[in-house]
């Protein structure tokens, strides 16, 4: 789906030159550094980047960073707590004229699963309630990647992690992190994937545009934790989509549109086969797992695809 207003409207509209340098101690294939590569080329280097204890902390390594802008680092749980913060003192210098408009900077809270989907997910409440202008990037890569991929509150049913190696793999089920940041009412509200980079450029483009909270969830295929090859790392990205583990959708003003809905949705299997997290599923006695995975995509979609006919109905 095209954004009318957006100025990226082709491959060859994106940037092509990246604001976060090369030469990173990165996993590699990491699709989450994939996904921020490309979101800090539409940000620009005009940011402030305060990062949450996660894998991404492995980007900077003392006394260096790869960040064009500023970094700070912080504990896992109050990265929304320091970008308070930062953004306090820059609206102090703005009001003491020590800084020009020109100079001020795009505050950006980068933080892996783990910490949005529990350690610091009070702390983001806090934010979105206090309507602090921020971004905030969650790159969920299903698990504590820095710490050895151990099951986190978005690691879906059925993975296996390091915590979780029974034959049934992981009993809990992923937490929906969009809806529920979207109960807090943010600003605005996005999910992205590095595999599908022109409707990632549109959403930060227009959450840089927008004063307030604006969030965005980042599908991030990790080879290391989900056990692929990483040239495949862009492969699952778009498997992904095409089966509809990972819907494309954005909330403002109230409403939620998918911004892709998969004409012929591919079976979840061609998904969950290219990882080895998902292998043992495929083992007898636990097809059940395959199937009820596939049940609840099916009936997500139909409740997408019914509210999409409704809408066009009352236009």
């Amino acid at each position: 789906m095209k954004s009318i207003d957006s100025s990226f409207q082709r491959p060859r509209d994106l940037p092509d030159i990246h604001i976060l340098s090369s030469g990173t101690s990165i996993c590699a294939g990491c699709g989450g550094l994939q996904a921020i590569h490309e979101i800090l080329d539409i940000l620009g280097p005009k940011t402030v980047t305060v990062n949450a204890s996660g894998c991404m902390s492995l980007l900077s390594v003392y006394p260096f960073t790869p960040f064009s802008g500023s970094w700070l680092y912080t504990a896992m749980a109050s990265a929304p707590a320091g970008a308070q913060g930062v953004r306090d003192a820059l609206d102090r210098l703005l009001a003491k004229k020590r800084i020009t408009v020109d100079e001020d900077m795009q505050v950006v809270v980068l933080s892996g699963d783990g910490s949005a989907t529990g350690i610091g997910l009070s702390a983001t409440s806090g934010a979105i309630d206090r309507k602090l202008d921020f971004i905030y990037i969650c790159y969920d890569n299903e698990g504590y990647g820095n710490t050895g991929q151990q099951s986190s509150a978005g690691t879906p049913h059925g993975a296996r992690t390091t915590t979780s190696r029974g034959e049934h793999g992981y009993c809990g089920y992923k937490k929906d992190l969009f809806s529920i940041w979207k109960a807090n009412h943010p600003a605005y509200l996005a999910t992205v994937s590095g595999a599908e980079p022109l409707d990632l450029a549109r959403k930060i483009e227009k959450a840089k545009a927008i004063k307030g909270p604006s969030l965005i969830i980042a599908f991030s295929p990790c080879p290391t934790g989900w056990h692929f090859p990483p040239q495949e790392s862009i492969e699952i990205g778009k498997l992904a989509v095409k089966t509809g583990v990972w819907p494309l959708k954005e909330y403002e003003d109230g409403k939620v549109v998918h911004t892709h809905i998969p004409a012929r949705r591919l079976p979840v299997t061609e998904y969950l086969k290219k990882q080895g997290r998902f292998t043992h599923l495929f083992h007898p006695g636990n097809e059940y797992l395959i199937r009820d995975m596939q049940t609840e995509l099916d009936a997500y979609w139909a409740c997408v695809e019914k509210n999409e006919r409704s809408s066009e109905a009352k236009k």
